[in-house]
């Protein structure tokens, strides 16, 4: 399928001062597009409404802008299973809406990276059903994995691999002529079938589809499922498994399905056919493996620029945990001469201000999603929220914010059964919560229909009654709210360049202290239950007003000090 990847007619407009390596400690915002804004009413929030509201982003002073798939899909698992790779979806909008948002951002001095999936397309895209229509070892069925059943009739699915969704990761196919056929594989749902990577033309379409998006003067893209393109040669048994309803993440390398060798050399292609564009386009891979060493294997010189580091995502409010995978990661990635990137929340996960919250951390193992009995201490987890944020925006590397957490939105654990689209929740009938609550629109005016989200008030997910204190507007009047921590947080961080600076620890007296140094910075996390001596002569910032009172760090706070000259602090 040839692709026209000619510039746009117009051009794209004037891209901030090229810097190369911007990405080592750049701040990206993610934009979940159905949930971000919604510029034309219909209760699903599109390109108009990105464009519209990327000033706010700007203000909130976060370097790049990274938009979850806007293509054309059918939906069935939120926009990631893609049916035309080079276009918008309706519903979202144009391509010129698009062209849109590429040139508001770069008037405002942000970047843009669009996710790409790569490791499956919808079932509707025409590439599948090309395979559907040809005979078993045709040239089309070769783009994806279709194999003979097992059985005395082919009756059974050729190995035992699991979707993440829960089931089989196998769908039985009827042939043309109405006979019971071949199966295809699907890691995720059965509407997703996996790309075949050993097929050239998969590899020169996916070289296409870049083209035509740096074409737009996109610059970069987050490489969705990064880590499964690849599969053991033989597609093996395994006998592990890989859904969501029986482990929060995903297997390591031992899976034959994720993260196997062969990935490396598409994403060496990949990172040769950038910077063919220049030196400023960037590759970030969700690669969701372990351990961290092996996560650095993807932003070797060649390959990406960033990787995901899921090890943090998923670190537990512990002092000890904490600095282990600080540690580990600075050491994996720096080794590799990469930045190590820093993410609390996104729209797979529960938003970090519900995570906190657990009362009983033993849920946290219990798949997608939190049911709405589960037992939360809601001050305690916005107050670890903020500290962990604080904490976050002081590490040297890179970072990743999720839209809404700026506000201090929590997780939305309520939303009726029959009005839930995650597949998670439809394939399991319910078992998995799934992901339907860190994706609900947010709010952005108080007393606007929708909270801001549109003007019609519709909203495809149910907002709650008590978005209103969480809104944009209200919060940007008062200066002590969330959005104010993460504006005063970016800012000071870019004049003090902490995310280009290195850390060295400092030794607390308490084990449930952090204590480092990062620059101009002394950064003390608390995460005990009582006050601890925190001494200095200058606060930089704290994660909530008043953490530091009479000489102590409150509990489960964080507060920046200006470091003594020559930082005469005892190492440790």
């Amino acid at each position: 399928m040839a692709i026209d990847v000619a510039p746009r007619a117009d051009g794209p407009a004037d891209t901030p001062v090229q810097q190369r390596d911007w990405w080592r400690d750049a701040v990206v915002y993610q934009v979940y597009p159905r949930s971000f804004a919604d510029g034309d009413g219909d209760g699903t929030g599109d390109l108009m409404g990105i464009g519209d509201r990327l000033p706010a982003l700007a203000e909130l002073g976060v370097d790049a802008v990274w938009l979850s798939p806007f293509y054309p899909s059918p939906q069935r698992d939120g926009g990631y299973d893609v049916s035309d790779y080079c276009d918008v979806d309706p519903a979202f909008g144009t391509l010129a809406d698009l062209d849109r948002v590429v040139d508001v951002a770069h008037a405002h001095g942000l970047r843009v990276i669009i996710d790409l999936v790569p490791n499956h397309c919808s079932s509707d895209h025409p590439m599948f059903r090309a395979a559907l229509a040809a005979p078993p070892n045709s040239r089309e069925r070769a783009r994806f994995h279709f194999r003979d059943g097992r059985g005395e009739h082919g009756e059974l699915p050729p190995n035992d691999w699991q979707s993440h969704f829960g089931g089989s990761a196998w769908t039985h196919v009827t042939e043309p002529d109405g006979r019971p056929g071949q199966w295809y594989l699907h890691l995720f749902d059965p509407t997703q079938p996996d790309f075949n990577w050993d097929s050239e033309d998969v590899l020169t379409f996916f070289d296409e589809v870049l083209d035509f998006w740096l074409a737009r003067g996109v610059d970069g893209f987050r490489v969705d499922v990064a880590h499964a393109l690849v599969k053991a040669p033989g597609l093996p048994d395994w006998g592990g498994r890989a859904d969501g309803a029986s482990s929060p993440g995903f297997p390591g390398h031992e899976a034959p399905m994720f993260d196997q060798p062969g990935v490396h050399a598409v994403y060496e292609r990949w990172r040769e056919r950038l910077e063919r564009w220049g030196p400023d386009r960037i590759l970030c891979a969700e690669a969701n493996v372990a351990p961290l060493e092996r996560a650095a294997k993807w932003v070797r010189p060649r390959e990406m620029h960033q990787a995901f580091n899921f090890a943090y995502l998923h670190a537990p409010w512990d002092a000890v945990a904490l600095r282990r995978v600080i540690d580990e990661s600075l050491a994996a990635f720096g080794g590799v001469g990469a930045p190590s990137t820093w993410v609390l929340s996104n729209h797979d996960v529960v938003r970090h201000a519900t995570r906190f919250a657990l009362v009983d951390a033993a849920h946290v193992a219990h798949g997608h999603g939190f049911r709405a009995d589960t037992p939360l201490d809601p001050e305690r987890g916005e107050r670890r929220a903020r500290a962990a944020t604080a904490l976050m925006l002081a590490l040297p590397g890179a970072v990743y914010l999720y839209q809404g957490e700026e506000l201090g939105l929590p997780e939305v654990l309520d939303i009726p059964d029959d009005q839930r689209h995650d597949p998670y929740f439809l394939r399991s009938g319910g078992a998995v919560v799934g992901r339907d609550g860190c994706r609900v629109p947010i709010p952005w005016e108080a007393h606007a229909p929708a909270y801001g989200f549109n003007g019609s008030g519709s909203s495809w997910l149910p907002q709650p009654a008590q978005w209103a204190r969480y809104a944009r507007d209200v919060q940007g009047a008062e200066p002590t709210s969330t959005l104010a921590l993460y504006t005063h947080a970016l800012a000071t961080r870019k004049v003090l360049g902490l995310g280009a600076g290195s850390l060295r620890w400092v030794r607390a007296d308490e084990p449930a202290v952090l204590a480092f140094v990062n620059g101009e910075v002394l950064v003390v996390a608390n995460l005990s239950d009582h006050p601890v001596p925190a001494e200095a002569d200058e606060i930089v910032l704290e994660s909530v007003p008043g953490a530091v009172s009479d000489g102590l760090l409150a509990p489960d706070a964080t507060a920046w000090f200006r470091a003594p000259a020559g930082t005469g602090l005892t190492e440790g």
